[in-house]
This record gives structure tokens, sequence and C-alpha cells, in this order.
């Protein structure tokens, strides 16, 4: 029997902030820099929705460790900059997040740090306050479920009582490895046939999210 929704889990970054555009477009700029050159396509399949350490490890495998620790030094400073520039809640999320009645926290592949800087500059932090868990916590970074089931633990929630709201290929596939529902939002850079799968509901438009929520609850 499937268990009712007790808990939102969201991912942050392209999530709740949007954030990933500016990631595609400072990892494009830098594969062109460092000698690996990467379309935006390329850089969604390769990066998105994976920890620092993952596409720490994709670098220095293709252009050896110590431009790897240069591509992640002047990622970090370019990404910071553009944020501090400009960064905004994903369009339609602030209403969602005030339409949402259940539990809800954060799961990200970024470190605590800059979940500080980015929720912080969209005045998004005091929302999760307390309940915001990285993957710098765990063993494995998405896909693997490593990153949901300590979350769940945490807020102390079975996994089969909780759903996803992932923007990338790997979330929602670290989702279904956690055994939970998942939504994948396509309104951002990742397309819409890289979220498709079991127990994956896609949608565009952030504002569908609560009836999609609710829709899920009522049918158990």
């Amino acid at each position: 029997m499937i268990k009712p929704i007790e808990l939102v889990i969201f991912d942050c970054d392209g999530v709740l902030v949007d954030s990933e555009r500016i990631a595609v477009r400072v990892q494009v700029a830098l594969g062109g820099e460092l000698g690996w050159a990467l379309t935006e396509d390329d850089v969604v399949e390769r990066f998105i929705g994976r920890s620092h350490a993952a596409v720490r490890e994709q670098v220095a495998a293709r252009l050896g460790e110590e431009t790897a620790t240069v591509w992640a030094e002047r990622f970090e400073a370019l990404h910071r900059e553009a944020v501090d520039a400009g960064l905004a809640p994903v369009d339609g999320l602030p209403e969602a997040l005030d339409a949402i009645t259940l539990s809800t926290c954060v799961a990200s592949s970024g470190s605590h740090e800059k979940m500080r800087h980015t929720l912080g500059r969209t005045g998004l932090y005091d929302r999760f306050a307390g309940r915001i868990h990285s993957a710098t916590e765990v063993a494995r970074g998405k896909p693997a479920p490593d990153l949901f089931l300590y979350a769940a633990r945490r807020m102390g929630v079975d996994p089969a009582a909780c759903a996803v709201v992932e923007d990338s290929g790997p979330g929602v596939l670290a989702a279904r490895a956690a055994g939970m529902r998942s939504f994948g939002y396509a309104g951002g850079p990742t397309p819409a046939e890289r979220l498709v799968g079991p127990g994956t509901t896609v949608f565009h438009d952030m504002r569908a999210l609560p009836g999609l929520i609710g829709a899920a609850v009522r049918a158990g």
C-alpha cells in the first residue's frame, strides 16, 4: 500500500533558486578557458544535479588534478559573483511554498555554505533553517539515494511517505532509488524527457506544484 505523503523534500539549485542557468553558463565558459569544449547540453548531462566532488572527478579525469583544482576555485568565484549580481527564486516558487501545508526540507548536492549564500540572497533561507541537508553529509551523492534517505531520517519520516521535488536526471534517479515519489520540474535547463520515469510527475510551472502534491495526497 502506498503511504500518504508527509514530507516534501526540495532540491535547491534550479528548484528553489534559479541558479542552474548561471551554473551552466559558468561551466561552459570554464571549459572554453581551461581546455574542455562543452556545450550547454553537455553541462546539463554531465554536471547538473551532481555534487561538487563528482564534477571535480570528471574534470580531473579529463584535464588532470591541477586543472580540476583551478576549475573548482574559478567556478566558486564566478558563480558567487553571478549570484550576487541578481539571483532570484524560481518563478512561482514563493507562491508554491505558501500553498504547501505539508512538512518541507531541503536536500541538495551543494554545500551548506553555498546554500546559505543562495537561499540567503533570495530571502528563502529562513523558510528552511534547521531543515537543510547537503550531499557533503553523506557518502555518495545523487544519483545514489543516500542524501534523500538521510534527509528523511533526520526529519523522522519514512522514505515511502516522502516526495522529492527535483530538476535533474540524477536527482530523479536518486529519489526513485530511495523509494520516494518525485516531481520533476522541467522549467529550467534540463529537458523534460530526462526527468520522466516511474513514480515521477513532470511539470513546467512551479505554481502547479501544490495542486499536484494535493492530488497525490488525495490519491493515497
